[in-house]
Parts: structure tokens; sequence; C-alpha cells
């Protein structure tokens, strides 16, 4: 059995729930939906492109705790409260990951669980 192993980044801020940020298994870390909290100010942009970037460094530094890293990212779930800011997600998605485009699927939800939230991204990675 493979052991698994809870994953941390220094400075994001603890979940809001029993889950962990990130599990890795063998040479493959999953990482917990995030959003786009600052975890030095503790606030969240107005924008869903400030979300989103700021979502992603969140997911980088948890990959980074890994051992991982946004290069390595196999899959990406993307969930956003209004369909109609793709686009604007998109752009910002496609700068941070650059020529890398991992797996991916985007849905509108209801909800997301804190007051505010635009954009919830969660991602499957390898460990090099």
């Amino acid at each position: 059995t493979t052991p698994l192993t809870r994953v941390t980044a220094a400075g994001l801020p603890a979940p809001v729930g029993p889950y962990s940020p990130g599990i890795a298994a063998g040479n493959i870390v999953f990482v917990s939906g995030q959003a786009g909290r600052n975890p030095a100010t503790g606030t969240i942009a107005d924008d869903v492109e400030a979300q989103t970037e700021q979502t992603l460094k969140n997911i980088a530094a948890i990959l980074e705790a890994a051992g991982s890293g946004l290069p390595h990212v196999i899959r990406c779930g993307v969930f956003l409260i209004d369909i109609g800011d793709f686009q604007k997600m998109n752009g910002v998605y496609a700068r941070m990951f650059g020529e890398h485009r991992p797996a991916r699927t985007t849905v509108q939800v209801a909800a997301l669980p804190e007051p505010g939230l635009l954009v919830e991204i969660d991602a499957v990675a390898l460990i090099p």
C-alpha cells in the first residue's frame, strides 16, 4: 500500500473543513479546491481574474511543498459561480500555465463555501 502524506504550505490559510490542502500518494499529489484568498492579508479579490491568479498561486505553493509545481499538473477542475466569467478566468489560467496545458473540466456551480468567492480550482500533479 502506498503511504499517504499530508501536504501543507507555510503561509496559506488553514482549511475551512476536515480536509488537507494536499495529499501525496507515491509520485502524485492531489490538491484540494483552493480559492483566491490572499494568505498574507486574508482578503478575497473583487474580480474573477484576480481570484483566479491568487487561486493558482495558492495551488502552486501547495505543489511546491510537495516537491512539484504548476508545470507538473496533470488535471485541474475549475468551479465558477458564473460561467460568463469563463473567458476572464481562462485568460489568467493560460498565462499562469504558459505553454503547459493540463486536462481540465470547468463547470458553473450554484455556490462556493464562502461569500465573495467566484472561482475554486483543484489539481492533480506529478511529483518529478
